[in-house]
């Protein structure tokens, strides 16, 4: 399953392969911090608490706009962090950490 906790919402939902945390997020109705959702603004800076394996690799964006101590706590960009394929049975969470 995945858990997702914006700002004053969370839910848990079923993963689905192929779309992004920010994605999730969105279709859920969560109140999860962005603005541009290419990897450009670092909003939607989450905090993956659960399941980081069962995510697509880091990004071009992410290593351009994340430190590499806050990649190696755990933190990615919610619009670039992509669920994979066969994840359905995982276990994701992700809190919404945005700087500002």
């Amino acid at each position: 399953m995945l858990e997702l906790k914006g700002r004053s919402k969370s839910t848990t939902v079923y993963p689905l392969s192929g779309m992004s945390l920010l994605d999730m997020a969105m279709k859920h109705d969560i109140d999860w911090a962005f603005s541009c959702s290419r990897g450009t603004c670092a909003r939607c800076r989450c905090l993956v608490e659960e399941g980081m394996e069962h995510l697509e690799e880091v990004t071009d964006a992410e290593w351009d706009r994340l430190e590499q101590s806050e990649l190696e706590e755990g933190y990615r960009l919610g619009c670039q962090a992509v669920i994979k394929k066969g994840a359905g049975a995982a276990t994701i969470k992700a809190v919404n950490r945005p700087y500002f």
